[in-house]
């Protein structure tokens, strides 16, 4: 379904790729995870299958949706790729709706060009209903406001899936919520996914979350892919420094009473130049040549890859 072959972002003037020849695959019915931490290009990932690159940024690779290439297409066939082939569920739920209209507006415009008004409005009460949202026709006629974060969550996911998209490209669509409501939502988008065939990228920062919902998880830092396993592999096996050390920092229940162990620094900035691995600076593995050899995905013997001069690999 997906295939992001290579893909390499440059802004002007920065020191370093925004994003740093990423790979990636989904299937139809699959789910893969992005994690690392903010400003690791896993956002700037997603934004590329919508065409949606910063202003002025210069893309090299290919970003294929069933076989056709979204940063070659045409602006009318962007918007038809943006309409019917893929959507994305934000964060903040509320930062996606306009206040002064509505939930039956967002939903309605979303289905016009396909359904006269009337139908519509009847389908819109169907995705609502379909989300778990009681009482869907008196929802068509509130504002967000009246609306709780977890119901507002759901008016999202149906936006989305009004116009039956394949894949869905779900951004920290839960971490604004309550633990209840984050399962619930999450729960809802693993039976959509089984009933629709439905491809999902899962962006999170909770690995405990990555562990429990995807099939797969793909590990970025610094604009790049540092390791990507099956997810009951990866979690059970972490290959990379980088990845061992975010499960170091997750609280853990077999660990009660030790406090998490931070990595030590900061992610780099754009603004940072280095020669070698980007993670160099922070893990405890580097050596002299971590700081001069840029490393490059290479096969696990377990499957999956690795980017790391310090650990044992085959070869791809």
């Amino acid at each position: 379904m997906l295939d992001i072959e290579n893909l390499t972002v440059h802004l002007p003037g920065a020191a370093r790729p925004l994003l740093a020849s990423v790979s990636l695959s989904i299937r139809p019915g699959e789910v893969v995870g992005l994690v690392g931490e903010s400003g690791s290009g896993k956002s700037t990932t997603a934004k590329a299958v919508l065409g949606l690159l910063p202003s002025g940024a210069v893309a090299h690779g290919r970003v294929l949706l069933d076989g056709a290439d979204v940063l070659t297409m045409s602006p009318a066939d962007l918007r038809a790729h943006r309409r019917h082939s893929v959507a994305m569920i934000h964060q903040d739920p509320r930062a996606a709706l306009n206040p002064v209209r509505r939930v039956g507006d967002f939903l309605v415009e979303r289905l016009m060009p396909v359904h006269d008004k009337r139908s519509a409005r009847a389908r819109a009460v169907e995705l609502l209903d379909a989300v778990g949202l009681s009482d869907p026709a008196r929802r068509l006629r509130q504002y967000p406001h009246e609306l709780s974060g977890g119901m507002l969550q759901r008016v999202v996911i149906a936006g989305a899936l009004a116009t039956r998209p394949r894949l869905l490209l779900a951004d920290e669509a839960t971490s604004a919520l309550d633990v209840t409501t984050q399962a619930e939502i999450l729960s809802l988008l693993d039976r959509l996914r089984t009933e629709h065939g439905l491809g999902l990228l899962l962006i999170t920062h909770d690995l405990h979350l990555a562990a429990a919902m995807c099939d797969r998880v793909q590990v970025m830092y610094a604009g790049g892919t540092v390791e990507q396993q099956e997810a009951s592999e990866l979690f059970r096996s972490p290959a990379h420094p980088y990845t061992r050390g975010l499960l170091d920092c997750s609280p853990s229940l077999d660990a009660t009473g030790l406090p998490p162990h931070p990595i030590p620094g900061q992610p780099p900035s754009l603004a940072d130049e280095f020669p070698g691995c980007p993670f160099a600076p922070r893990c405890p593995l580097a050596s002299a040549d971590c700081e001069s050899w840029t490393p490059v995905p290479a096969a696990l013997p377990g499957g999956g890859t690795a980017a790391c001069l310090q650990i044992p690999v085959r070869s791809a």
